[in-house]
């Protein structure tokens, strides 16, 4: 079974450094230095390796929605093992109800625009992307490097804006107590103006992964 939401935000509450959002609208944390140096030297390496131009399930008929590039990271990879042992450690969370990690590197001028991780229930591609794992629920993307100029993460209806750090960990729940998605977690990946943004994303589901 999926932990609860609220012993999930204990959990994070509870790790030292781990800094809550004071809003009541959404479950928001961050924490900085959670991942070393090295270890984000290591992803960075993996991603340069092997990305590809992100997809996006849903563009909104633009094609500029998402100009990122995107990589797959194979669970054997050591880095990716790190992440992954990190991330059960601090949240609780079933490794099983999480997707593959995913690495993201935005160049100067890339976002990806206001969105949400959660896939619409009744939406166009909802049955496509939940039918088997449900939908998303906790988000946790950890940023690999420092940014010269631009790549924030800007979470308008919270009023709250991320400024990239290396090693720095932003968690947030997509659903909200009764368990229905959450619309105020829209975010932006704002626009890279000077150097080049990476970051490592992972998101859990309702159920096991099964792809």
């Amino acid at each position: 079974m999926l932990a609860a939401a609220d012993s999930i935000a204990a959990r994070l509450a509870a790790h030292p450094g781990m800094q809550r959002v004071p809003t009541p609208k959404a479950e928001l944390f961050q924490c900085r230095r959670f991942a070393n140096p090295e270890l984000c030297a290591a992803l960075i390496d993996l991603i340069e390796r092997d990305r590809r131009p992100s997809t996006i399930a849903d563009d909104n008929g633009d094609p500029l929605f998402r100009t990122s590039e995107t990589c797959d990271l194979a669970a054997d990879f050591a880095p990716a093992q790190e992440v992954e042992a990190l991330l059960s450690a601090v949240s609780g969370l079933d490794p099983a109800f999480g997707e593959p990690l995913q690495g993201q590197r935005y160049a100067v001028g890339q976002e990806f625009k206001p969105h949400t991780d959660y896939f619409v229930p009744g939406g166009r591609d909802y049955h496509k992307y939940c039918s088997l794992s449900g939908n998303r629920t906790w988000t946790f993307m950890i940023y690999l490097n420092d940014v010269p100029a631009g790549g924030a993460t800007r979470f308008k209806l919270l009023d709250k804006t991320f400024q990239p750090e290396a090693g720095k960990l932003l968690a947030w729940n997509n659903r909200l107590a009764d368990g229905s998605i959450n619309p105020m977690t829209l975010h932006h990946g704002m626009k890279v103006r000077k150097g080049i943004k990476y970051v490592i994303t992972k998101w859990y589901r309702e159920k096991e992964w099964r792809g």
